[in-house]
């Protein structure tokens, strides 16, 4: 039997979002295979789940983009002593410079692995995520940015392990439950009737929120009754920017068709109650797990044709791809897409979570077979 590993997870908080959820379900693999998770972040609303999974935590801001933050290099160097840490995997930037300035100087080295989840702009600062022993890259987008940006990275050290999904949570075997769904539409009635569109993104301007108000306002002059879900959007410190969404959403005549919520925790439920998922970010992404989690609930997709997404989308779901900032074309495969059969779709293997955590756990146990 392989000796157990101490591996500590490095990132800025355990709120909504894919690199969240990603340390999530590496430290659950890591407990169940015995091995013991530490993960180092400021905590947040997953801080639960994380617990409930048997990993333990470290409060510590280490994702607060101040100088200052350099100081907790003096308190990781410490956990990692007395952790005997085996691995340290940074899963953002600043996390990552915090990290390598803790190793320095630490007799005994644990080894430094790096997560590339977004397609991060050049330079030295972003360049710290290619520099892991192992990097791995969520998608090959990602290990093409690494290798563009970052060309001097050795093309050996990075792996790509694409996201990944329980195909037995995410399913279309079965609707939504009848109960939430009437939930839904009590709390936000604007929902009731129609044709239901999901945007799936946290409150950011470059999630496409403006071009899925400008799609559904298309759409209803085309006759066709098109509501639309920003869910997720809601978000503390994102204030101004919802403000800004309601008030395009009321000068555009759609504020009794769009509802606005905060990240919801059910999203099987969610995208059963869809008829189309939307991924439209304006810049291409690392990766795009709401597309296989819709496309495994056997909802359709519509993206943009590029970054992860449009990987993700010629793989499996050719149809839903339409090229970047084509508002016309983005509408005319929309209705097309909405009055075709739902897609049924076997997941392939490499893109579900068993096979995520399994490749993720035998990169650490390779890594820790070797001098550090």
């Amino acid at each position: 039997m392989a000796r157990s590993l101490t591996v500590v997870q490095l990132l800025p908080a355990l709120d909504a979002g894919g690199v969240e959820r990603s340390t999530l379900e590496i430290a659950a693999a890591l407990v169940a295979a015995g091995h013991r998770a530490i993960v180092v972040s400021a905590g947040g609303r997953l801080l639960p789940a994380l617990r409930a999974c048997g990993a333990e935590h470290v409060a510590l801001a280490i994702g607060r983009k101040s100088p200052l933050s350099l100081r907790h290099a003096r308190t990781l160097r410490a956990l990692f002593r007395e952790t005997n840490a085996d691995i340290v995997h940074a899963r953002s930037r600043l996390p990552a410079w915090i990290a390598r300035a803790a190793l320095h100087g630490l007799r005994q080295q644990p080894h430094f692995v790096t997560t590339v989840h977004g397609l991060n702009s050049p330079g030295r600062y972003s360049g710290v995520m290619a520099g892991g022993e192992r990097v791995i890259c969520v998608s090959a987008a990602a290990r093409e940015h690494v290798l563009r940006h970052w060309p001097r990275t050795d093309p050996a050290r990075l792996v790509v392990i694409p996201r990944g999904i329980d195909p037995g949570v995410f399913s279309g075997e079965r609707d939504s439950d009848p109960a939430w769904r009437a939930a839904l539409h009590a709390r936000h009635p604007q929902l009731d009737g129609g044709r239901l569109l999901l945007l799936p993104a946290r409150g950011t301007r470059l999630k496409g929120h403006a071009q899925a108000l400008a799609l559904v306002r298309t759409l209803r002059d085309r006759g066709v009754d098109a509501r639309l879900l920003l869910a997720g959007v809601v978000q503390e410190g994102r204030e101004d920017y919802l403000r800004e969404l309601r008030e395009r959403a009321t000068t555009s005549g759609l504020r009794d068709v769009v509802a606005f919520s905060e990240p919801l925790d059910r999203m099987r439920e969610i995208y059963a109650a869809a008829d189309l998922v939307l991924q439209l970010s304006q810049r291409p992404e690392s990766f795009g797990r709401t597309v296989l989690e819709a496309l495994a609930c056997g909802r359709p997709v519509l993206g943009w044709d590029h970054g992860g997404v449009g990987e993700l989308l010629r793989a499996l779901y050719p149809q839903g791809a339409v090229a970047a900032g084509d508002a016309r074309a983005l509408a005319s495969r929309a209705q097309e897409l909405l009055l075709a059969p739902r897609p049924s779709i076997a997941l392939p293997d490499r893109y579900t979570l068993a096979r995520m955590q399994a490749d993720t756990l035998a990169l650490y146990a390779d890594l820790a077979s070797r001098p550090a």
